[in-house]
């Protein structure tokens, strides 16, 4: 890697996933010079892997064993197998800590160009007034310090670009956006739909995802083969690595520096300003230094605070831009399929396929507890949605024998399943810190985290159970099977956010509603870090959304000379 100590950039973004694309994006086609810090490696269209077929593998993807004994909480994840577990961290080489009795699952560590964009789930969901005003509506925590009609335009702009495909369902709780058209609803689901709706009034609709259903940009829509968490090489759904990425490296105005691990910010102490960034190179375990006149940390929330805690200073001695103290607690992550129900759905016209077409999603049932007019729930505050869908499969526990078998096995098993994802209340005692004592393999502190479920999230995954149940019994369907998971381990939904959060005030928040830091105005964090709530919605549309308002901010706090 080039000697780049002589340089100075006009911004460092540290992350190539779904926030540290964005941050390249708008900043390089501004003509701004950009480092990407990028702890990994490049990755393209030649190491996708959707089509590779079983035989081409050389444990036909049948020894899991083997993948978890490097990365025994990555392959945690359904997406880290054998087609991908050389996308993931080395968890032996990468390990963090847990507080006693606090097990926490830190899956989705990507060290591939794209991060996270390569295997997300990408659901892809607006916040509302609801979530950002959540504190004005029940009393609990702070209030997001920006409202909807502020991030509106800029969810225009990235749904767009991206290619979200769903349906305008006219809802408060979840905002209509700037759609594709959708995929569709096989039958279990459009029946489960009608009926929820005209006996309940909760609204299912087709799950807002990041695949195309009409091409852009070059990208071809989807062909509905399954596997997109093995890449895509038509480029049918959303991934940094070739679109904004991409995008940014096509300007001539930005350096992708892979292999780099960021470690901590450089600052100037007298002026009380970043000035670069530390890293290690992964091939060679060398230090490294990169300049520039802003940091972007866009590593994911868990990262990035982790190098603001390893950029403590005598200026700020619990971790960069740490005067409030709230670094690093917080911390939420949705919980995650903790309640639901399945059900069966007999004598539909719909037959079993070993050729698919795989459709990549399912349904979405928006939030219909306590929002701002109707009932509110005596035992629990905010609230949850499900994802889910229907899936029809040969029966193969068919009896008889020959053509009895035969016919019998392609009789269909048709089912619709949905599980809840519960909003985590911002609790100060739910946070990270630095291990004193571990250090991951390229000599970089590694976190200790300490988070657990509250009893509002506990209760409210009881009542996703229940409302499932009610549903499915609404629906019609058969042979109903709830679920309850009161010890769900946080971390299995991979939304984790708020350990540097947004505020008014740097005296209970580290950063502004520009995810500006307040005590270093040269120091951004794009990524989930800076949510202040974490609503019921997945948050990577929110991520990616604030970090384009963000840049625009930045640039135009150089512009005036602030920065």
């Amino acid at each position: 890697m080039a000697d780049l100590s002589k340089t100075r950039f006009d911004a460092i973004v540290v992350g190539s996933g779904a926030s540290g694309g964005w941050a390249c994006k708008r900043l390089s086609e501004a003509g701004l010079k950009v480092a990407l810090v990028d702890a990994g490696r490049t990755h393209g269209d030649e190491d996708f892997r959707e089509h590779k077929p079983l035989f081409e593998l050389r444990y036909r993807n049948k020894a899991p064993e083997l993948v978890k004994k490097t990365r025994p909480v990555q392959s945690q994840l359904g997406a880290c197998d054998e087609y991908t577990s050389d996308w993931f961290c080395n968890d032996l080489e990468e390990p963090y800590t847990t507080a006693p009795g606090k097990p926490f699952s830190w899956q989705g560590r990507l060290r591939v160009l794209g991060g996270r964009t390569n295997v997300w789930g990408r659901v892809s969901l607006r916040l509302s007034d609801l979530d950002f005003k959540a504190a004005s509506h029940d009393g609990y925590g702070e209030d997001w310090p920006l409202s909807y009609k502020d991030v509106a335009p800029y969810y225009d702009l990235v749904e767009q670009y991206v290619g979200v495909a769903g349906r305008n369902e006219g809802l408060d709780q979840l905002p209509d956006g700037k759609f594709q058209p959708d995929m569709g609803l096989n039958c279990q689901e459009a029946k489960f739909r009608s009926a929820v709706k005209e006996k309940l009034g909760w609204t299912v609709t087709p799950t807002r995802t990041a695949n195309l259903t009409r091409p852009i940009n070059g990208r071809a829509a989807c062909h509905y083969c399954g596997p997109c968490d093995r890449g895509r090489v038509p480029h049918s759904y959303f991934n940094s690595a070739f679109t904004t990425v991409a995008d940014a490296l096509k300007t001539g105005n930005s350096l992708h520096l892979p292999n780099a691990m960021g470690y901590k910010v450089l600052t100037d102490q007298d002026r009380n300003r970043s000035k670069g960034l530390l890293y290690i190179d992964r091939i060679t375990h060398q230090p490294k230094e990169v300049y520039g006149r802003a940091v972007v940390l866009c590593a994911q929330a868990l990262e990035s605070v982790r190098i603001l805690l390893n950029s403590a200073n005598t200026r700020y001695p619990n971790g960069l831009a740490n005067s409030s103290g709230a670094l690093g607690h917080y911390l939420m992550d949705h919980i995650w399929e903790a309640g639901g129900a399945m059900g069966e759905f007999p004598g539909l016209p719909q037959r079993p396929s070993v050729s698919g077409p795989h459709r990549p999603c399912g349904v979405y049932i928006a939030r219909f507890r306590n929002l701002r007019t109707g009932p509110q729930s005596t035992k629990f505050i905010r609230g949850y949605g499900y994802e889910g869908g229907g899936e029809t499969k040969f029966n193969r526990h068919a009896r008889g024998f020959g053509e009895v078998f035969k016919r019998g096995v392609m009789d269909p098993v048709i089912t619709l399943r949905i599980a809840g994802y519960g909003e985590c209340l911002p609790r100060w005692d739910n946070y990270v810190e630095i291990d004193p004592n571990i250090r991951d393999s390229f000599g970089i502190p590694v976190l200790r985290i300490h988070m657990n479920y509250g009893e509002n999230e506990l209760a409210l995954a009881k009542d996703a159970m229940e409302s499932a149940a009610n549903m499915m019994e609404a629906a019609g369907a058969r042979n109903i099977r709830t679920f309850f998971i009161p010890d769900r381990v946080p971390g299995y939904a991979i939304h984790e956010v708020g350990i540097a959060r947004m505020g008014s005030s740097p005296r209970n928040s580290v950063l502004n509603q520009f995810q500006q830091a307040h005590d270093v105005k040269n120091l951004f964090v794009c990524d989930g870090a800076g949510f202040t709530s974490t609503a019921c919605q997945n948050p990577t549309l929110t991520i990616m959304t604030l970090c384009v308002r963000s840049m625009d901010y930045l640039m135009g706090e150089m512009k005036r000379g602030n920065v």
